[in-house]
């Protein structure tokens, strides 16, 4: 990593390319612009590609039919840096403190794509690259890359080529090299409980009139039993064991259950028995309750019965589980537990698709041993507990798998105040860059 490199992505971690708010739209412009001249100036062919949202951003290196693609996904949008008042300094400010640079976008994902960028700049300073080069950097996917599909398939044959390789999940441990091998789908919901036409005075009609308050929280404690295990009937039915290897390598892996609750801020963990927490959070399915009202919420009290009540649930989905049966099962969990008195409006939300990938395929062994020959040390292989739904997509519509190499940190504090990239990492990005597509030339086409 040099001077001028890090310069770089310091200028590329000043745009608030905020997809989420449209004040910054004109943000969103400048920065895929700066992206263009950028890849353009590493010596690759880079152009904007319209969307009917944000443009996305693609680069490619001339393509030698002898030779096999990479495709190298990003994105270039960020989520929003509120509450701001929690910031060391400005998040659009990049600074550098204790070998960490700090800025929003910093790990998630610009940080990341921004190493790739440089590793190939370099290689191609020495030469034609092993392989060809694909480019496809986005700007929805915090916004849940609503557009990308569609452009996959309209550029389907422009997009051709034998893997794919993303850094944008986390490592097992700072400075461990990490390979991530599948992640969980996720389907989502609201509940609305709806009791009488208007708030009631709760000393005139309660104990005559059904509570949607209490209501909610039936259903909502409904849907576990005290371990931790989902209660809605078929809920595991298509759900895929963990291999006997996935298990020994959440073994191997260096974090412990301590770890993660140092790391969540909690005294002790919870959830499904029978699994250690890496286990849980990336290889069983859960339901999650990520909000929950109704009533009166100010200050003091005010004694009423309310009108409605609300809770908005996500489950986390694992192979084989599919979003739409997912949902139908949950659906019918809740009017079927639904107290009397009063009546639900179920509203489903947006769904993804849980992804797998095996590590022990021929590119799987490729990316491996980049991975080992970066960082020095065995990669450890891990299930990630989140969700990336354009990989089946890329599988569906480009019919490749993805290579998820990590380069965030475990701190990385990604979409909270202070998110923060170690140069540490965006050093070894670059090298990892270079290793990998040096062993990807190797492999022989399946």
């Amino acid at each position: 990593m040099t001077n001028s490199q890090l310069s770089e992505l310091l200028d590329f971690l000043r745009f608030p390319s905020v997809s989420a708010q449209s004040a910054h739209a004109p943000d969103m412009k400048n920065c895929a612009a700066w992206l263009v001249k950028k890849l353009t100036r590493a010596g690759l062919d880079a152009c904007e590609m319209a969307t009917p949202g944000y443009p996305v951003v693609l680069a490619k290196t001339p393509r030698d039919p002898a030779k096999r693609t990479v495709l190298i996904y990003g994105h270039y949008d960020v989520q929003p840096a509120e509450p701001l008042e929690l910031w060391t300094t400005p998040p659009f400010d990049p600074q550098i403190r204790d070998g960490r640079i700090f800025a929003r976008g910093s790990t998630d994902n610009k940080g990341q794509i921004f190493s790739h960028i440089l590793g190939v700049e370099e290689a191609l300073k020495a030469g034609p690259l092993p392989v060809n080069v694909i480019f496809l950097i986005e700007g929805e996917e915090e916004v849940g890359s609503d557009h990308l599909r569609a452009f996959l398939e309209a550029h389907r044959e422009e997009l051709a080529c034998d893997v794919i390789a993303i850094s944008d999940t986390g490592m097992a441990a700072d400075g461990h090299p990490t390979l991530s091998y599948a992640l969980r789908g996720i389907a989502a919901m609201e509940v609305t409980v709806n009791g009488p036409s208007h708030d009631l005075h709760s000393g005139v009609y309660g104990g005559a009139v059904a509570n949607p308050a209490t209501a909610a929280a039936r259903l909502v404690a409904s849907l576990h039993d005290d371990e931790g295990r989902v209660q809605i009937e078929g809920f595991y039915d298509d759900v895929r064991d963990l291999a006997a290897w996935e298990r020994d390598a959440a073994e191997e892996a260096p974090v412990r259950d301590s770890d993660i609750a140092e790391q969540a801020g909690v005294a002790e963990l919870f959830g499904e028995p029978g699994f250690s927490a890496l286990e849980r959070i990336g290889g069983r399915p859960t339901a999650e309750i990520n909000g929950i009202g109704g009533g009166y919420q100010g200050e003091g009290s005010k004694t009423v019965l309310p009108a409605k009540a609300f809770f908005k649930v996500t489950f986390r989905l694992v192979p084989d589980q599919k979003p739409a049966a997912i949902l139908a099962l949950a659906e019918a969990h809740f009017r079927r537990h639904c107290p009397p008195g009063v009546t639900l409006r179920i509203e489903r939300g947006h769904g993804g698709d849980p992804y797998f990938a095996d590590p022990n395929s021929a590119d799987g062994l490729a990316a491996r041993r980049a991975l080992e020959t970066v960082f020095g040390k065995k990669p450890s292989l891990l299930r990630e507990g989140g969700s990336i739904p354009i990989l089946a997509d890329f599988r569906e519509i480009l019919g490749r798998d993805s290579l998820l190499l990590a380069l965030a940190s475990p701190d990385c504090r990604a979409h909270a105040p202070d998110e923060n990239f170690p140069l540490a990492n965006f050093d070894a990005g670059i090298r990892l860059n270079q290793a990998l597509l040096a062993e990807l030339a190797r492999v022989t086409p399946q």
